[in-house]
C-alpha cells in the first residue's frame, strides 16, 4: 500500500489484514488529466475532458463490437486508495459514516466504476468522456452499459431467491 492519505477528524482505520484470496489481471491503463485525488471529480461527466483507455493489445479481439458513440461501463483498480478506513468524514459534509455507506474511493477492495461515452477508437485505444479516476489507473474490465430501464431477460430456474420453493 502506498503512503496513506491523512485521516480527517472522526475517521477510523483498522489493522489491515492484507489480501490473498483473489487474483486480478489488469487489462490496460487509464489516462486522465488528474494526478491527485483533490483535483479528480467526484463523478465523471459525459461533457468532461477527453480521456484515454489504453487496452493491452493482447485483448484487441475482445474489443470486437465496441463502437464509437456507445456507452461502456469501465471498472478500474483505485491503486492509490487506502484500504484500511472503516469510518469516513466526507469533505465539506460534516458527518461520519461507514465506508459501505459511501461511494468513496477508500475501500477494502478499491474498485471504481464509471459509465463513459466512446468518442472514437484507434486500435486498442478508446477515447472517452465520463471518467473520474487518476492518471495511470489500472483497468480491470469493460462491459457494455445497460440502463436500469433495459428489460430483463426471461426468468430461468436459477433466478429463484434463496428460500423460494
Amino acid at each position: 500500500m502506498l503512503e496513506p492519505d491523512p485521516l480527517r477528524p472522526a475517521e477510523k482505520t483498522i489493522d489491515w489484514p492484507g489480501a490473498s484470496d483473489a487474483s486480478l489481471i489488469f487489462i490496460g491503463e487509464i489516462r486522465t488529466p488528474w494526478t491527485s485525488r483533490a483535483a479528480c471529480p467526484r463523478r465523471g461527466r459525459h461533457d468532461g475532458p477527453l480521456c484515454r483507455i489504453d487496452v493491452n493489445p493482447i485483448w484487441a479481439e475482445a474489443l470486437t463490437g465496441v463502437e464509437a458513440d456507445s456507452q461502456l461501463e469501465i471498472f478500474y483498480w483505485l491503486h492509490r486508495s487506502r484500504r484500511d478506513v472503516v469510518l469516513q468524514s466526507p469533505r465539506h459534509d460534516g458527518t461520519t459514516r461507514g465506508t459501505f455507506a459511501l461511494r468513496s474511493p477508500l475501500r477494502p477492495n478499491p474498485i471504481g466504476t464509471s459509465v463513459v461515452v466512446v468518442e472514437r477508437i484507434d486500435g486498442t485505444i478508446l477515447h472517452v468522456r465520463g471518467l473520474d479516476c487518476l492518471d495511470h489507473t489500472p483497468l480491470i474490465d469493460i462491459k457494455p452499459y445497460r440502463s436500469a430501464f433495459t428489460p430483463s431477460a426471461p426468468e430461468t430456474p436459477g433466478d429463484r431467491q434463496i428460500g423460494d420453493t
